[in-house]
């Protein structure tokens, strides 16, 4: 009987590890014959439908970024009127293309779409603030290394944004991160070449780990279109200002040290830094890239279907996929580890507004001074003061991730913003009393985006229907022109024997 009962489970045995071993027969000759070429991708292919033939997983799970529905406490996909719900950034902007239209990026996939369609790019030649340059586009799409390997890096910077409308209609994709030779991680926008040169550093003795951040620092990032570069004066030239380090305070001074300001306050006539989103320096600051963690792990991570392991590439913000992202490594509840975020987030908010509302009121102040006769001497040190404060506000506003990236540097940034901010009042309470003020500065009603924009001078009707006549008249025509040309572009089919 012992050995019946033994014979029987012997079977039993011996046929689970034949299903086992067919199961791993399979899995392998699925990732043998994963890989099949459909299509030859050439150099400078922007179109990632193209390259999702042959890699149709990725692809796939690229599309889902034209999801818009995922909402966080900061973030998310959804499209939010940023001026809408804080007035308070029109002031701080005035005079600068922000003061008009700010919405919260929806994503890669609506690069083009949303830069297109953003008050700030205007019309096809903006009488107020000159046509945008080129060099606006860099960041929109695989469209543009195509265009610099065509025309040069400073050729394609020197033209307008309104000339290469109908060049850049392909969203972020494939072509801005990969080799199509191998599908290695690669550099395509020169820029953060440039910028590890001037560091002192090779960028090719990166990592694959270090690669899988660095091809979001190619955009992810602060920057500034230099037009005094030696050799190409007078072109806009993207330039990331990383030359004495990545921190709040080293970018200031390579600022300061070059007389550099994006704009003159409207207000107040300081000469104002804006910054743009220094997502990657700020990152660099916290636990996680302290712990080896990169970009790609969190919004990027990888998943499995049909047994095959690939990256996602639904690039996204993590809470919305919690459990292949964060639960990697915390095993913490999905409701602890969002709550965590959201903690981190809202004491920065905190700081973040009171230090909004002190810069508010020292633009007016010093607007105040201006119009009772203040001297640019008297001035000179109050506008650096707010120089000084607003940029370490936009500068912890701007990397959007950072309340929760690095918490502790956002803290500091956000705390010497407010010393520096509350100095520049200090200063002006005084200034006001020798020109004969000694009562408060009276401040408007900036209570919602139209009265703030109204408070600055800005002729909202017009600008819109500027946009509304570009997109209208121009923007189809360009866009036929794309698709024409896209249209005979063909790409080389592959024999399955090649």
């Amino acid at each position: 009987m012992k050995n019946k009962v033994l014979f029987v489970v012997t079977i039993i045995v011996v046929f689970l590890l034949g299903l086992l071993a067919s199961s791993v027969i399979n899995r392998k000759n699925e990732a043998k014959y994963q890989f099949a070429p459909q299509v030859n991708i050439g150099e400078n292919e922007p179109r990632n439908e193209e390259w999702g033939k042959n890699y149709p997983k990725e692809y796939q799970s690229f599309l889902q970024t034209a999801d818009t529905s995922f909402a966080t406490y900061q973030g998310g996909s959804a499209k939010r009127d940023m001026l809408e719900e804080d007035p308070r950034f029109v002031v701080l902007w005035a005079g600068y293309g922000f003061s008009k239209d700010y919405n919260q990026g929806r994503g890669h996939f609506y690069a083009v779409e949303d830069i297109q369609n953003t008050l700030r790019t205007g019309g096809p030649e903006s009488k107020e603030d000159g046509p945008m340059p080129a060099t606006c586009w860099t960041c929109k799409g695989p469209d543009v290394p195509r265009l610099m390997n065509e025309k040069g890096v400073a050729e394609f910077y020197k033209g307008t944004w309104a000339e290469n409308v109908s060049e850049v209609v392909n969203p972020i994709g494939c072509a801005d991160c990969h080799d199509p030779e191998n599908m290695k991680l690669r550099i395509t926008r020169p820029a953060l070449v440039e910028a590890f040169d001037a560091m002192g550093k090779d960028i090719n003795k990166a990592t694959h780990q270090e690669m899988r951040s660095l091809v979001c620092a190619q955009c992810h990032v602060e920057y500034y279109f230099d037009k005094k570069k030696p050799g190409k004066e007078g072109v806009p030239y993207l330039t990331f200002p990383w030359k004495n380090g990545m921190s709040v305070d080293d970018m200031e001074k390579y600022y300061d040290d070059m007389e550099f300001s994006d704009w003159t306050h409207k207000i107040s006539r300081a000469p104002m830094l804006k910054a743009q989103h220094p997502g990657y320096e700020t990152f660099l600051t916290g636990v996680h890239a302290d712990r080896g963690v990169s970009c790609a792990d969190c919004h990027m991570p990888y998943k499995s279907e049909g047994g095959q392991k690939f990256t996602d590439h639904h690039l996204q913000s993590p809470l919305n996929n919690v459990a292949n992202s964060c639960q990697v490594c915390h095993r913490e509840d999905a409701d602890k580890l969002i709550s965590n975020v959201y903690d981190r987030q809202k004491k920065a908010a905190e700081t973040r507004v009171k230090l909004e509302d002190i810069l508010v009121k020292s633009h007016i102040e010093a607007g105040k001074a201006w119009e009772l006769g203040a001297t640019e001497e008297q001035m000179k040190d109050i506008l650096m003061d707010i120089r000084h404060a607003q940029w370490r506000w936009d500068f912890s506003a701007a990397s959007h991730g950072a309340s929760f990236h690095s918490p502790v540097e956002i803290a500091r940034v956000l705390g010497s913003g407010l010393a520096e901010a509350q100095e520049a009042r200090v200063k002006l309470a005084r200034l006001l009393a020798t020109l004969g003020f000694n009562k408060p500065v009276p401040m408007p009603d900036i209570s919602t985006k139209e009265k703030a924009q109204e408070y600055i001078g800005l002729d909202m009707e017009k600008l819109n229907q500027q946009k509304e006549s570009f997109k209208k008249n121009q923007l189809p025509k360009w866009l036929e022109e794309a698709r024409i040309r896209e249209s005979k572009i063909g790409s080389e089919k592959v024999s399955m024997n090649d």
